[in-house]
């Protein structure tokens, strides 16, 4: 998938830490010259992609979401030309640059991996990793945020849809 084990930190640190290189070069070397387009596509095309590579098995908690949110903003604030001081809005960046959560997106990804994983054949190996069930105890204390306690993903692992209203 992609994966890379580090003694240094977690899979999505080491994309993080790839994708704001990407972005510094992307200011740095087409400052100016290139217009707010260009330099969007050029992000969704090797920024977001190398941000993407590999998430479809992240356990994302809070704080991921908020790193990875953080790291989106600040590159598309720089693009517009605006500041944190300018006060404004996530929501309204986005829309003016007609870009997407970089969460949500990811979390799409998810899904879209887990249905993949779900029409594969029993014999295949992701297949089996996603319904392997460990026998024995836990340890003591909280368990552990697992892939598929997400939840986005539990109503796709059961196959109902989820209810709008949240009962």
């Amino acid at each position: 998938m992609g994966y890379r084990i580090s003694e240094y930190g977690s899979d999505l640190e080491d994309k993080l830490q790839t994708y704001n290189k990407i972005n510094g070069a992307i200011r740095r070397y087409f400052g100016k010259q290139m217009n707010k387009e260009t330099k969007l596509r050029i992000y969704n095309i090797t920024a977001k992609a190398a941000l993407k590579f590999g998430s479809a098995d992240w356990v994302l908690k809070k704080r991921g979401e908020q790193r990875l949110e953080a790291a989106q903003m600040k590159f598309l604030r720089h693009l517009i030309g605006t500041t944190k001081l300018d006060k404004e809005k996530n929501q309204s960046i986005r829309k003016k640059m007609g870009a997407q959560n970089i969460v949500k997106e990811i979390k799409q990804y998810q899904k879209k991996w887990l249905q993949h994983v779900q029409r594969l054949d029993t014999n295949r190996l992701p297949k089996q990793a996603l319904q392997y069930k460990p026998k024995g105890r836990r340890n003591i204390g909280r368990p552990r945020k697992r892939w598929r306690d997400q939840p986005h993903l539990e109503d796709q692992e059961t196959g109902n849809t989820p209810n709008p209203s949240g009962t």
